[in-house]
């Protein structure tokens, strides 16, 4: 299955980074990017038809447009384009797949990780996990994209959308969530940090500038509101413990 262009939808925090690791792992294979904040100039950013003409086009919009994106733009994808679904969330954008591109070559994933925690390990990407949750490729061409990504580093794993997104929901998610408590409460690193909360800064520092993105997972994420739910009544059962005479 070659793969010698790849268009990209959105150019975020995570659009930007997805450039960067094309042009180090993938350099001879050609880059273009739509997006609404930039004006096609025919070397970087292209329209939406040329993008989506690619050999492969990667979907890296926030997860509130996913839906009025692949509507959209759908039409214009060749009927042997593959299309690559890299939300933090697997159902919703998923089914959002299996309804409206049929059986078009299509690949549903996870990249679980970004530019901040490509910063923090300085660009090794040992062990960084990808999860893969629905595909549409014949086994023999997926098989290929899963090797060429563990040649490189990355510990690609397989699972049902609502697995992972049980699983996000109770880890990354929670990681947003003390993130975004600790960035409200005004906590930070100081002189004599420990080494455990040097790590949880690491962790909280790699999620907290994620707001909007807190906020799909929340919304998308079936799965969220209980482990919201279960944090919060577990930092109150905690905090009222303490306060017991």
């Amino acid at each position: 299955m070659p793969i010698n262009s790849v268009g990209i939808i959105g150019y975020g925090a995570f659009g930007e980074f997805l450039e960067l690791l094309f042009k180090r792992f993938a350099p001879s294979v050609q880059v273009k990017i739509h997006s609404a904040r930039f004006a096609s100039d025919g070397q970087k950013f292209f329209d939406e038809r040329e993008v989506c003409a690619c050999d492969a086009v990667i979907f890296a919009c926030a997860i509130r447009d996913f839906e009025s994106q692949l509507k959209k733009l759908l039409s214009l994808v060749p009927k042997d384009t593959v299309i690559v679904d890299v939300a933090t969330v697997k159902c919703h954008t998923a089914n959002l797949l299996k309804t409206l591109a049929g059986d078009r070559p299509y690949i549903a994933s996870h990249p679980m990780f970004g530019p901040e925690s490509y910063k923090k390990t300085e660009g090794d990407v040992t062990g960084y996990k990808i999860v893969i949750t629905d595909s549409t490729l014949d086994r023999l061409d997926l098989s290929e994209v899963i090797g060429f990504l563990s040649a490189l580093g990355f510990a690609v794993s397989e699972m049902t959308s609502e697995e992972h997104d049980k699983y996000l929901a109770d880890t990354l998610f929670l990681t947003h969530c003390i993130g975004q408590t600790m960035k409200q409460g005004g906590f930070k690193r100081t002189p004599v940090d420990s080494v455990s909360f040097g790590s949880l800064m690491n962790a909280v520092e790699s999620v907290q500038h994620d707001e909007k993105l807190f906020h799909d997972v929340y919304e998308f994420n079936p799965f969220c509101k209980d482990a919201a739910k279960r944090f919060h009544d577990a930092q109150e059962s905690v905090f009222s413990n303490l306060s017991r005479d």
